[in-house]
């Protein structure tokens, strides 16, 4: 899971396996896979960073790093 900041302030959590799409509009904008739309504060950069972060997290990066390598 992700924090991310609506623009009232308000804080929550967003699962980023379910991140479908990431947009500056110039806002941020997040689309999940069941079409729901996020406004946020963060930039697109800061969200990438959080979700790298996350797979980093969990292993997902380190995997593809590895099955990469053995090719």
């Amino acid at each position: 899971m992700i924090k991310v900041t609506r623009f009232n302030g308000t804080e929550l959590y967003l699962n980023a396996t379910l991140i479908e799409m990431v947009e500056a509009t110039p806002d941020s904008v997040i689309t999940l896979v069941n079409g729901k739309k996020v406004v946020i504060k963060e930039s697109v950069a800061d969200i990438n960073q959080l979700i790298a972060d996350y797979y980093r997290s969990i292993g997902l990066i380190g995997l593809q790093v590895r099955q990469n390598a053995g090719e």
